[in-house]
């Protein structure tokens, strides 16, 4: 018996897109290394002396980098004595009468001596917790951007508006705390309206029962990571990608137009920038050494502190933020992406709204 044997071909695998892609990337490599070596290698020089600007301006020539750690401890310490509870008291009463769920608010007040991945992790699972809607939910999300995301940002731009002789309560207590209670009642009147005023069976309690010194070692320690293991860290990636981009001759242009919007909109242009691109924690540290080695407009330097004492810079809005809510919350990364881009832009336009109303009454 004659046993017939068939041979089939196996289909060829097809080429993916990251494959074609990486293939292009080989022959552009090749090329580049063939007929322009010194191009790459200037890309590559310009990409480590851009990264180094964040070494040398956390560690090496500046204070920001101790000043996030010191900046950390005090904020952990004002939370074990009770500040992050006592303003839970006083704003989330404040919510029924705005006619939102009283949840909404505490990403936001958490957020003032936290960071936003901490109100996000913490604060956030207590909004389905309370049956907040998914309006309510992306409320509290661009209400949350209108604070910073570091207490090292805010006492660093304090610090430079005190060098320039600026009445400095008028310009906190509108930039800090108004807020809070006009971007809730602005949106559920326009944008997100399936809201209901809704109070809580029970307050919550930020305030832990660690001990003293576990408390402030602790947060040494917590500092120290977030400098080490985040801060600098992505200052490098965003800086070595703008060198690389300035040797190219890309980010002039970019930067021009950048620089001219926010000037438009009275932020001090170079400060402006960091704190949208890489970190307004840098963006003060870099606003207090101008301060004090030459002449700034004072209008500049408000609108650049305002701009800071935000969610910003963008990874945090469009990574951070949406990767963590639609893990505790009822929303999709998409969801919670566009309520951080809607509260980023609201924070931008207030920005050059309160600088208006407030340069002439604290200068």
């Amino acid at each position: 018996m004659l046993v017939v044997e068939q041979k089939t071909k196996e289909k060829a695998r097809t080429y993916e897109k990251i494959e074609i892609v990486g293939l292009i990337l080989v022959i552009a490599a090749m090329l580049g290394l063939l007929f322009i070596p010194e191009t790459v290698a200037g890309i590559f020089n310009a990409m480590v002396d851009g990264a180094y600007r964040a070494f040398s301006i956390f560690i090496f020539d500046g204070i920001v980098g101790i000043a996030i750690v010191v900046s950390i401890i005090v904020g952990r310490v004002l939370e074990r004595l009770g500040f992050t509870d006592a303003l839970i008291r006083i704003f989330v009463p404040i919510m029924k009468y705005i006619g939102v769920n009283c949840a909404v608010i505490i990403p936001s007040v958490y957020n003032i001596i936290g960071d936003s991945n901490a109100a996000g992790r913490i604060a956030g699972p207590i909004l389905p917790k309370a049956n907040a809607t998914k309006d309510e939910q992306k409320i509290a999300i661009a209400t949350m951007v209108q604070s910073q995301q570091s207490l090292a940002t805010f006492m660093l731009g304090l610090t430079a508006l005190t060098v320039l002789g600026i009445k400095v309560f008028p310009v906190i207590l509108i930039m800090l705390f108004v807020p809070l209670i006009v971007v809730p009642l602005f949106l559920r009147l326009t944008i997100y309206r399936d809201t209901k005023s809704m109070e809580l069976d029970s307050m919550p309690k930020f305030t832990p029962n660690t001990p003293a010194l576990t408390t402030i070692f602790g947060a040494a320690k917590e500092g120290a990571e977030l400098l080490f293991l985040l801060v600098i860290p992505a200052g490098a990636v965003i800086l070595g990608i703008i060198g690389a981009l300035d040797y190219l001759g890309i980010w002039g242009p970019v930067n021009g137009w950048i620089s001219s919007a926010l000037e438009y909109l009275s932020i001090h242009p170079e400060t402006g920038i960091l704190s949208i691109m890489v970190s307004p924690t840098m963006a003060m540290g870099q606003l207090l050494n101008t301060v004090q080695n030459a002449s700034i407009d004072p209008k500049l330097a408000i609108g650049s502190f305002i701009l800071a004492a935000s969610c910003f810079p963008l990874q945090i809005i469009f990574g951070q933020i949406p990767a963590i809510w639609s893990q505790v919350t009822d929303l999709n990364e998409s969801e919670a992406m566009k309520a951080a881009i809607l509260g980023a832009v609201m924070r931008l336009v207030s920005t050059a709204l309160i600088v208006y109303i407030l340069t002439p009454l604290v200068i």
